[in-house]
């Protein structure tokens, strides 16, 4: 009997593996980065930020599709991803050394949101890994990606006027 394709939104969501949980997370935030943009693109001041996000959301499917198929992740795009995040590591200053509740702005609190998706593809990928072989740098890109999302999210704060909120835990660190 042949498939009906009407039925099926990805050829292979009933494997087992963890591939698949994989590659629909890293959808999720290549869908949530598309979000991002949605917000940024209408707002001059946001302009460097689009096209950040418009250079990163090809490459969140490239990684998607890294593990099944070919790797399409380049040293070339993490040396850039690094420069990227090292510009707004130092536009940021102590800010970034702090943890902060992911607030603020639309846009900075859509960034946080792309931030844990990231993490989430990061721990998705680390599961992929219990099963097969995973290329090394996959998890260096959405490491770094994580990290890239939360400095450009202090950034879109920054440009808003937007005050950061540090977060204090009361479960690690010292205790008074």
């Amino acid at each position: 009997m042949a498939k009906n394709w009407r039925y099926i939104s990805y050829p292979f969501m009933r494997e087992k593996s963890c591939l698949v949980d994989y590659e629909i997370m890293t959808d999720s935030l290549t869908t949530k980065i598309g979000d991002c943009i949605s917000v940024s693109k209408n707002e001059h001041k946001f302009e460097e930020i689009t096209q950040i996000l418009r250079t990163i959301q090809p490459l969140a499917y490239h990684a998607n599709g890294s593990v099944r198929g070919r790797l399409a992740i380049t040293e070339e795009d993490l040396m850039w991803l690094e420069s990227v995040y090292d510009d707004f590591v130092e536009r940021a200053g102590e800010t970034n050394k702090q943890f902060v509740l992911p607030q603020g702005s639309e846009l900075a609190t859509r960034l946080h949101i792309c931030r844990s998706e990231a993490k989430k593809s990061y721990r998705a990928l680390h599961k992929v890994s219990e099963e097969r072989e995973v290329p090394e740098i996959l998890f260096q890109f959405l490491g770094l990606l994580a990290n890239v999302f939360f400095v450009l999210a202090i950034e879109a704060n920054k440009l808003t006027k937007t005050e950061e909120i540090p977060f204090i835990s009361k479960s690690y660190g010292k205790t008074k």
